[in-house]
């Protein structure tokens, strides 16, 4: 009666067939139907059948998975930070980038500008229902912004929703009818012009009467940029800078044309005030007109470009 031959071991003997007790599994415990099996930073398999797809999907070392992972890793990093900026701005999109030079030396071409609403961060004696401090008033109580009196706001010249926004200082506060030419602008910036010659004077409504710190002339004297602004027509202040930061989003702008997010931009004009030019208006009184160039507001690069160009606008000044 033969026996077991005693040179062969249990795996020589099991090799030749299949373990009755793994059924049709392969050799590791999986089924043939089972998806490749990642490992994870221990070295272990992870499989969607073993783990659930969501720890498969963070532990797995698969080439494709990895990929993936950190574009939506990247993607949620910079949702973040767009909602963390939101819930301090109260407003969307929190930044702009400048592309003009109208505000120099406080604001450089490039720079990303961190904006809020006029109602957060309110500086002392604003104008009555606004949160907004001018120039003016800023002197008096020693309230500065960008190394200036007065708070920078952004606005809608004259209102529109189809024009490019504005970033420029708020010089100081007319009512209706006002006569801000003679009674309150700076002799310095208007010479001898007097209201008569000026389109928006007297006002034609309470608002704010704003100018680049680069620009020679109000927005509202010799830019042609805006009327009297409204306070309804601000769209926030700005609250400080980082510099260089605002080259990329105008450098995704160029390159894609401003596809990547529809954005606001800032107008840039300027005017001679010892010489302003003086053109006949439609009824008659001169009128004085500038010149104007622009700026912008800012996006992102990467995969997670697109979601930081939402975070991220453009603007003239």
């Amino acid at each position: 009666m033969s026996g077991p031959d005693p040179g062969s071991s249990d795996d020589e003997r099991t090799d030749g067939g299949a373990d009755p007790r793994r059924g049709s599994s392969d050799q590791d415990g999986r089924s043939p139907d089972a998806p490749t099996a990642g490992r994870d930073e221990s070295g272990a398999d992870v499989t969607i059948e073993d783990d659930g797809i969501v720890r498969w999907f963070l532990r797995t070392d698969e080439e494709t998975v990895v990929l993936a992972r950190d574009v939506v890793s990247s993607v949620a990093i910079v949702a973040v930070v767009g909602l963390l900026l939101f819930a301090v701005s109260g407003i969307w999109p929190p930044l702009v980038a400048v592309e003009s030079e109208s505000m120099v030396p406080n604001m450089q071409k490039g720079d990303l500008i961190f904006i809020t609403d006029s109602d957060r961060f309110v500086g002392d004696d604003p104008v009555e229902g606004t949160g907004v401090v001018t120039l003016a008033t800023a002197r008096e109580t020693g309230y500065e912004k960008f190394n200036r009196p007065g708070d920078v706001i952004i606005f809608r010249p004259d209102g529109s929703e189809y024009e490019t926004p504005v970033i420029h200082r708020a010089h100081f506060w007319v009512e209706e009818g006002e006569n801000w030419v003679d009674t309150k602008a700076d002799e310095e910036i208007t010479g001898a012009v007097t209201c008569e010659q000026v389109r928006t004077c007297p006002a034609p409504h309470d608002g704010f009467v704003t100018k680049g710190d680069n620009n020679n002339g109000y927005d509202q004297f010799g830019n042609s940029v805006s009327t009297v602004v409204k306070p309804e027509w601000v769209t926030g202040k700005a609250t400080f800078r980082i510099p260089w930061l605002g080259h990329i989003r105008l450098a995704f702008d160029q390159l894609f044309s401003g596809t990547i997010a529809p954005s606001p931009a800032v107008w840039d004009a300027g005017l001679d005030s010892a010489s302003p030019q003086l053109t006949g208006g439609p009824d008659g009184p001169a009128a004085v007109d500038g010149v104007g160039a622009s700026a912008g507001i800012g996006t992102g690069t990467g995969i997670a470009a697109g979601t930081a160009a939402a975070a991220i606008g453009r603007s003239r000044r």
